[in-house]
């Protein structure tokens, strides 16, 4: 975005707004960060997440798959497996993630 652009954002139909409804709760960006690494289960998750309850991840993780941000795995193993990777459109959020870092490293 040049200087000259403007951000026009009114009403509920305001891109911005979308997409930080899609992002909103307190660990999604950390869960998506951690799979850009690559498919993880439930545990790897947690452990990776220092602080987070399970179920809180649980919560999290069904609302960024209804959101179509990731994928669940189910596989008909005893005990179950389940796996976690990002969709496309979760894959599609790297360079942002990857902006906010660098504007909260320099103005954080």
């Amino acid at each position: 975005m040049n200087s000259h652009e403007e951000i026009d954002c009114q009403g509920i139909e305001c891109s911005i707004e979308k997409a930080l409804s899609i992002l909103e709760g307190k660990w999604t960006f950390l869960i998506i960060k951690n799979l850009f690494d690559g498919k993880k289960r439930f545990g790897e998750l947690r452990k990776s997440l220092d602080g987070i309850s399970p179920k809180t991840l649980s919560q999290r993780l069904k609302e960024l798959e209804q959101k179509g941000i990731i994928n669940r795995t189910a596989y008909p193993t005893i005990p179950p497996t389940v796996e976690y990777s990002l969709t496309e459109k979760g894959k599609s959020l790297k360079h942002i993630i990857v902006e906010m870092k660098l504007w909260g490293a320099k103005w954080g």
